[in-house]
């Protein structure tokens, strides 16, 4: 991982033992680590000023189909992995997102249950004192897993394929490389702040999508400032699973609730979670 993390600002402890993007320095191309990359350039720029070292490397130009899941093995070989970033919104790309690496949690030292718990009933105490919908209930705990009847990775590669064709909800998509062992930790790596008006520590955040990744084969597909793509290979597949899910994300991203056309839980269930190969989080 790129960013110590651990709520001592100075702890040195990461995820991946070994941060291969500044090799890229000198071999642009990254043939050294077996790969053929394109254009691109290290991005180590955060809230705090410049990091120590790298943080992710980005392509210059827009993705194309089958990007993602081209050299994949050599990526992870070298501990890399794919995600793509949003350069084309209003923010524009990673440099300028305030990405935030002092102070993180660990993941792994952080329950699910607990996180998404605090933060369903911060999120009532927020909400005219729990009187909303559906932060009027207390944390109805965490769902079930789902059995996957798809691969994750390829998911996530067919899901990172249409993202980066016409029509996407990404206006300039680029692929970008993360240090990382498990790409649920991407946002702590980077240190993403997206999140930054309901959790300012991405450590909490890459904890929930661990356990997501474990329990419904998802992946962190694509970043902007305020949005995170997840692909699914293990959706919900009933009406009760999906409800229970819901309330996750609830918690996780109250404000997608919110904007979405299907603002009570029920409905937000069955059209958004239920059968859903891409979960997409906009916090506000």
């Amino acid at each position: 991982m790129a960013c110590p993390v651990g709520r001592n600002l100075y702890s040195h402890r990461m995820v991946t033992d070994t941060n291969n993007l500044p090799r890229l320095a000198a071999d642009p191309s990254g043939r050294a680590l077996g790969l053929d990359l394109p254009a691109g350039r290290l991005l180590d720029e955060t809230y705090q000023g410049p990091w120590p070292e790298p943080l992710m490397w980005l392509a210059d130009t827009r993705a194309s189909p089958g990007q993602w899941s081209a050299q994949g093995a050599a990526r992870r070989a070298a501990g890399l992995l794919p995600v793509l970033v949003d350069v084309g919104g209003r923010s524009g790309g990673p440099e300028n997102w305030d990405l935030m690496c002092g102070n993180l949690s660990y993941p792994e030292d952080l329950g699910t249950d607990e996180v998404l718990g605090r933060l369903w009933e911060e999120t009532r105490e927020k909400r005219s004192g729990g009187t909303v919908a559906p932060f009027d209930a207390p944390w109805p705990g965490l769902a079930g897993a789902v059995p996957a009847d798809a691969d994750p990775d390829a998911q996530a590669a067919e899901i990172a394929d249409a993202l980066t064709g016409a029509g996407s909800c990404l206006k300039e998509p680029r692929l970008a490389l993360v240090p990382a062992d498990r790409n649920a930790d991407i946002p702590a790596a980077i240190g993403w702040s997206g999140s930054l008006n309901h959790e300012d520590d991405p450590g909490a955040l890459s904890a929930v999508l661990r356990s997501w990744e474990e329990r419904f084969g998802s992946r962190v597909v694509a970043l902007t400032a305020d949005r995170l793509v997840l692909s699914v290979a293990a959706p919900p597949a009933t009406a009760d699973q999906a409800r229970a899910v819901a309330a996750e994300h609830a918690a996780f991203c109250p404000d997608g609730l919110a904007r979405s056309r299907h603002g009570a839980l029920d409905d937000y269930a069955a059209h958004e979670v239920l059968g859903r190969r891409t979960w997409v989080h906009h916090w506000a």
